[in-house]
């Protein structure tokens, strides 16, 4: 075993204590005071500079090696829960009504945690910097820009040479298997917000109004269509309607109706082709009808890209810290998206997934976000001799 598997384990009770208290109290959006304050005890008496965030309940710790200025490498974990109501039966449930940590982001924090415990048992080897980011925010508005803007990439007094973070997963992968894959890893995510103008009347006489509602299922329908036709098959994209809004009676043309859908695409390319072809594809319909339309085409997050060579270092030292059989590269990208993505595009690194899956048919068991999501935490010192490790190398090269 690994000089860092073998300190990671001496400090698995800890980190699991931690990832269970910080399970009981989950906590959303950027202001986060219980999770905070858990993370500066769990750090208290290590020898890190810690700076706390001004728009958001962040916390920065820098690790100072003992060879003096030289590389820096970030290690990210994120910090918030959900606006979910918890259904599992672990003794450690979340005491906060309707809300929970559903994705696994209690064990991110604890991981970061054990890797920053690791790191500081060897830190006069280091050399050169480790900086630990703890982010607020990532279900929500995100985050990661916040601390961007308030200097995290450059707490070490220099940019980030290289950043590193994990994802753990409660389904379709068999516990402690890592994967990843180089490239566009995980989809950037957008939003179309469509209000159909038109005029009401009674549902008896349509043609003395302008109903909305069969324009705005035109619209629906093409834009599904829009997408096979207009766009690369090899670089996909997946428009979802999620929320649908018209009408208060079913003999009653309503003014107008509303639909709000979800855009997530792989490339840059084809995300701006998207923008632009949803809202001309809308605006275009509307007028083929003689209605109006409001049409709004929102940035969310960006593709997360992890850097190719970042991917395959990170991959070998997988490989050897745990094991050919523990890495599985992804075909593909996944859908979900991630507001690492905007670590990733100022600094070159790789977002990596863990299964945390607690059944043994991780097919069948329920995923991230669902009220009934278990994550199984004796994956966490792996994950943090994994995060470890990735420092200590890439503070070598």
């Amino acid at each position: 075993m690994s000089r860092t598997r073998e300190l990671a384990e001496q400090f698995r009770e800890e980190i699991v204590t931690l990832r269970r208290a910080l399970h009981r109290v989950p906590e959303y959006d950027l202001d986060l005071p219980k999770t905070q304050e858990l993370v500066i005890d769990a750090l208290a008496g290590l020898p890190l500079e810690i700076s706390l965030g001004k728009d958001l309940s962040s916390v920065t710790a820098v690790l100072r090696g003992g060879g003096g200025p030289g590389p820096v490498v970030l290690l990210r974990g994120d910090m918030d829960a959900l606006p979910v109501a918890e259904r599992t039966d672990v003794p450690f449930k979340s005491q906060h009504p309707g809300m929970m940590h559903a994705c696994g982001h209690d064990l991110h924090v604890a991981g970061l945690v054990g890797a920053a415990k690791v790191l500081c048992a060897v830190k006069d080897e280091l050399p050169g910097d480790v900086v630990f980011m703890f982010q607020p925010g990532e279900e929500t508005s995100g985050g990661a820009p916040i601390m961007i803007r308030e200097g995290v990439l450059d707490a070490a007094g220099r940019r980030a040479d290289a950043a590193y973070g994990l994802h753990v997963g409660s389904s379709s992968e068999p516990l402690g298997m890592w994967s990843s894959k180089p490239g566009s890893f995980m989809a950037a995510a957008d939003q179309l917000h469509v209000r159909v103008i038109g005029e009401g009347t009674h549902g008896s006489t349509p043609y003395r109004g302008k109903d909305p509602i069969p324009v705005l299922c035109e619209m629906v329908t093409a834009l599904q269509t829009m997408v096979t036709r207009q766009v690369d098959v090899f670089d996909p994209v997946v428009i979802t309607v999620g929320r649908i809004a018209g009408g208060t009676k079913e003999n009653i043309i309503p003014d107008d109706a509303f639909f709000d859908a979800t855009v997530r695409t792989f490339s840059e390319e084809t995300r701006a082709k998207v923008q632009k072809a949803s809202i001309q594809l809308v605006e275009s319909l509307a007028t083929a009808h003689g209605l109006q339309v409001e049409a709004e085409y929102q940035i969310g997050y960006p593709v997360t890209v992890n850097d190719d060579a970042e991917y395959e270092f990170a991959r070998e030292t997988i490989v050897e810290l745990f094991g050919a059989d523990r890495f599985r590269r992804r075909p593909n990208p996944r859908c979900g998206a991630e507001d690492m993505s905007y670590v990733l595009n100022e600094v070159p690194g790789v977002y990596l997934n863990l299964s945390a899956c607690a059944s043994d048919d991780p097919d069948a068991a329920p995923d991230n976000h669902s009220p009934l999501a278990n994550f199984d935490d004796s994956v966490l010192p792996d994950a943090s001799a994994l995060l470890a490790e990735l420092a200590i190398r890439r503070l070598a090269r």
